[in-house]
C-alpha cells in the first residue's frame, strides 16, 4: 500500500508532464484557418497586399536555422516551407479543416509565436511609385485596424525593405532628377518584433516628397509597413 501511494502521484506527473510536452509540440490548423481565412474574405482594398503564416522566435532561444513546419492530418501530410523570416504560404483546406489536422515544429512551440503576417507585394521590376507605398501602407493599416482594435490610433509612417545579405540592400529614392540611397541598418524585420538581424532600408513618408519612386536593385524578403 505504501508503494502505491508513492508511485501513484509520480505517475500521474508523468503523464501530465508528457501531455504537456506533446501539446508544445503542434498548433491547432483550425484556430490558424480561421486566422487566415478573415483576410481572404475581408472585402475592403488588399490588392498591394499578402499574407503569409508566420512562425516567428520569441527570444534567442528561438531560432530559425532548421526549423521544418508541417502539416498533418488523418489524411493529410504537407510541409510548408518557411522563408529567411520564418513565413510560410498557408494553405485553406477544408479536409484538413475537418480533419482537425495539426501545425507541428520540430522544436518546442514555447519559444515561437505563430501569427498571420501581412505585407506588401514586392514588384518584379523594383520600382515602387511612392504613392503606391503610401497607398500600400494604409491597406495594411485598415486592415490591422479591422482585426486589432489596438490600431485605431496609429498611422502610417514608412515601409521598411528587408534583406537577408547586406550586399543585396541597395534601395535608392528617386525624385525629379535626383536619387538618393536609403541607409542601411540591421534590425528585425517587423512591427512588434525583438528578435532577428536583418538588413533593412526604411523609407519613412515624412522625409519624402509624394511624388517620386522607391527603387529597389534587388528583390527584398519583405516589405513591411509601419505604424507609430
Amino acid at each position: 500500500m505504501t508503494l502505491l501511494r508513492t508511485t501513484l502521484p509520480a505517475l500521474c506527473l508523468a503523464v501530465v508532464s508528457c501531455a504537456v510536452q506533446a501539446q508544445e509540440e503542434w498548433v491547432s490548423y483550425r484556430d490558424a484557418y480561421k486566422q487566415m481565412v478573415v483576410f481572404a474574405k475581408y472585402g475592403k482594398p488588399k490588392h498591394f497586399l499578402q499574407i503569409h503564416y508566420q512562425v516567428s522566435p520569441r527570444d534567442a532561444s528561438g531560432t530559425l536555422d532548421g526549423l521544418h513546419l508541417t502539416l498533418t492530418g488523418k489524411n493529410t501530410q504537407l510541409n510548408l516551407p518557411l522563408d529567411a523570416a520564418g513565413r510560410a504560404v498557408f494553405p485553406l483546406l477544408k479536409a484538413a479543416y475537418d480533419d482537425n489536422a495539426v501545425l507541428a515544429l520540430n522544436r518546442k512551440l514555447l519559444h515561437y509565436r505563430f501569427l498571420p503576417r501581412v505585407s506588401i507585394m514586392a514588384r518584379n521590376d523594383g520600382v515602387y511609385e511612392s504613392a503606391d507605398l503610401r497607398a500600400a501602407c494604409e491597406q495594411a493599416l485598415a486592415y490591422q485596424r479591422y482585426v486589432d482594435a489596438s490600431y485605431g490610433a496609429k498611422k502610417c509612417s514608412g515601409v521598411r525593405f528587408v534583406f537577408v545579405n547586406r550586399a543585396d540592400a541597395l534601395v535608392q529614392v528617386k525624385f525629379g532628377q535626383r536619387e538618393a540611397p536609403l541607409p542601411v541598418v540591421d534590425g528585425p524585420a517587423f512591427e512588434g518584433e525583438t528578435v532577428g538581424s536583418y538588413r533593412t532600408a526604411t523609407y519613412r513618408f515624412a522625409d519624402w516628397s509624394v511624388q517620386g519612386q522607391v527603387v529597389s536593385q534587388n528583390t527584398p524578403l519583405a516589405i513591411a509597413p509601419l505604424f507609430e
